[in-house]
């Protein structure tokens, strides 16, 4: 079982519907935040719990919870096929996340955050070589990942030709690329990866793609941290796709 600590981050969970099985709450906890987080769960008929902090702070292992830990279930993946129905119940263009090869839980967090939303549809992740869905990134991206449907898949290239036979266009992020990121068109079924936070896009995942963008960037830095690149172009897509 995966835990939310922290006000703000429970609070944000309880408001996207993220499926709480308890909360547990610090006998001492108070103000307008835990007060809020007690309202929601009363309306969604969440059990909760008073306890001494101590204890919050030893079934949590930590002891910045704010007075207050989330008990949510462990994510579940699901095929490729579902994230095409998530797009087509939505009557949407399918737009698609791909993770390949992060490692770092808060950017895997961060981008799961982003990518519900700018309306994204699901994301796609390697069974290997990648950060786990842990409890970090659940508190990252304020539940969101429990929410968000994902693909776990063996091999990131074949599933990128497995796309490509949908429909589906690749855009990678690359900082030698030649195309800005605005300058592509993603109001067509889309799948955007977003490649490791050192080494970038594996070359047989970037010669796969159909378009290369990149972020133009002044003062002297030559890349964006995973998590930012991939939450610039994601509400590209947002914004081109409200345009229509």
């Amino acid at each position: 079982m995966n835990l939310i600590t922290g006000r703000k981050p429970v609070l944000d969970a309880l408001k996207v519907n993220t499926p709480i099985d308890k909360l547990l709450i610090a006998q001492n906890s108070h103000g307008e935040v835990v007060d809020e987080i007690l309202k929601i769960a009363r309306q969604k008929n969440i059990p909760f719990k008073f306890t001494p902090a101590d204890q919050v702070a030893k079934t949590a292992q930590s002891p910045n919870t704010q007075g207050i830990i989330a008990f949510v279930g462990t994510k579940e993946f699901s095929d490729i096929s579902h994230l095409f129905d998530v797009a087509k119940a939505k009557n949407e263009q399918p737009f698609f996340l791909i993770f390949d090869e992060i490692e770092d839980v808060h950017n895997l967090g961060a981008l799961i955050s982003s990518a519900v939303c700018t309306g994204a549809h699901g994301g796609i992740i390697p069974k290997h070589h990648n950060a786990p869905v842990n409890e970090t990134v659940v508190k990252t991206s304020a539940g969101a990942s429990l929410q968000f449907s994902m693909a776990r898949v063996t091999n990131i290239a074949q599933t990128i030709d497995e796309l490509k036979e949908k429909g589906v266009w690749i855009v990678g992020t690359e900082m030698t690329a030649q195309k800005t990121f605005t300058e592509v068109d993603y109001t067509v079924p889309v799948a955007l990866v977003i490649g490791n936070e050192g080494k970038g896009m594996r070359r047989l995942v970037r010669d796969k793609c159909d378009f290369l963008v990149k972020i133009p960037m002044k003062g002297g830095f030559e890349s964006l941290n995973a998590s930012v690149a991939g939450a610039i172009v994601m509400y590209e897509v947002l914004r081109k796709r409200n345009a229509i």
